[in-house]
């Protein structure tokens, strides 16, 4: 992934509200600290946002509320207007793009999924996917061909008649997904999709999210709160703390090496085991004894712990490529879900 080319970036992005940001950020000569956006009577709501976004990777954004990261998404799509920075899309910056050229890009180039499902209460499943289409003057035949593939991709085929209100909570969001997907976009919004949905039906939308992403493999910014969720789908993760990105790192990167006692505090909690890969405990050398079996490099110990601690002797740890990096013993997997550091 990391030599996917960048699809999405931001630099140096700052959003204050309140009278006279502008101001204060010509007077701080584009740098203001808290107490001087505190004394002019502005909210640092994202304070000199980076952030590079890879092309097919599963970017998470994640804080506490009031943290930035709605608003942060919300200035890269410019549903909000920065205050000052850039944000290049394909290398294009996207704050000097007039409103008619913002209007479609989102129209044919970004899908949007939020936490409330914002359907249409008197369109069926079928008119609601395919309305992002009809607003971009598509033909009916050709707007409810695309919207038909896209219901049956999402699981909901022969429902396409239903109106929202006699389908489920999960079975909504799933339109509203669908809806998302239906003009094709190159990057994909998602803020707290599952987040109002009860936990096994979160589950199962997740697993839903991997299997769509596995077959599409688009640019994915996602918000969420919950770590678990985080680690669940994110290739990266930048967490957030009062308008600023604290780390961006993959999940056994915030884990094994968090950037400040703030990330260290909120992965504390985190099970190892539902982190940690194989690959980050693989040694190197010839185990004393024979190999029973492999693993992937990038299978979490959470899931291959069963396999491991049963196995006759030590796992070979795999690559990507089926080439063997290392190998994996049952006392390393037994360390990790006591909670002790395993040695490699």
């Amino acid at each position: 992934m990391e030599h996917s080319p960048v699809k999405l970036a931001c630099h140096n992005v700052w959003k204050l509200f309140g009278n006279g940001a502008e101001r204060v950020m010509a007077q701080t000569r584009g740098n203001p600290g808290m107490a001087e956006i505190e004394q002019a009577g502005l909210i640092g709501a994202v304070r000199n946002a980076n952030l590079e976004i890879r092309e097919g990777e599963i970017f998470v954004i994640m804080g506490l509320s009031g943290s930035g990261k709605s608003t942060l998404v919300r200035c890269l799509s410019r549903l909000i207007e920065p205050t000052a920075g850039e944000i290049l899309f394909d290398g294009r910056d996207l704050l000097r793009a007039d409103e008619r050229e913002m209007i479609d890009i989102r129209r044919h180039k970004m899908g949007m999924v939020f936490q409330h499902f914002a359907l249409l209460p008197h369109l069926t499943v079928l008119q609601n996917v395919a309305f992002p289409l009809d607003v971009q003057g598509i033909s009916r035949v050709e707007r409810e061909k695309a919207a038909h593939e896209v219901i049956e991709l999402v699981g909901l085929k022969g429902r396409e008649s239903y109106y929202p209100r006699e389908l489920s909570g999960g079975q909504q969001q799933r339109v509203g997904i669908a809806r998302s997907l239906a003009v094709n976009p190159e990057l994909w919004f998602l803020d707290e999709p599952f987040s109002a949905l009860d936990p096994l039906i979160r589950r199962e939308m997740q697993d839903e999210f991997l299997r769509l992403q596995n077959l599409l493999r688009k640019t994915i910014v996602f918000i969420t709160h919950d770590f678990d969720e985080a680690i669940r789908l994110a290739d990266r993760i930048a967490i957030m703390k009062d308008g600023e990105v604290i780390q961006i790192a993959s999940p056994e990167e915030l884990v094994l090496n968090p950037a400040t006692d703030y990330v260290a505090e909120f992965t504390r909690h985190i099970p190892r085991a539902k982190v940690l890969t194989a690959g980050s405990l693989a040694r190197d050398g010839e185990p004393k004894g024979a190999i029973a079996g492999a693993v992937k490099a990038s299978d979490r110990i959470e899931d291959i712990a069963d396999r491991v601690e049963s196995a006759d002797g030590p796992m070979a740890v795999e690559d990507g490529d089926g080439s063997r990096i290392g190998y994996i013993e049952r006392q390393q997997v037994i360390d990790v879900l006591v909670g002790r550091v395993p040695a490699k």
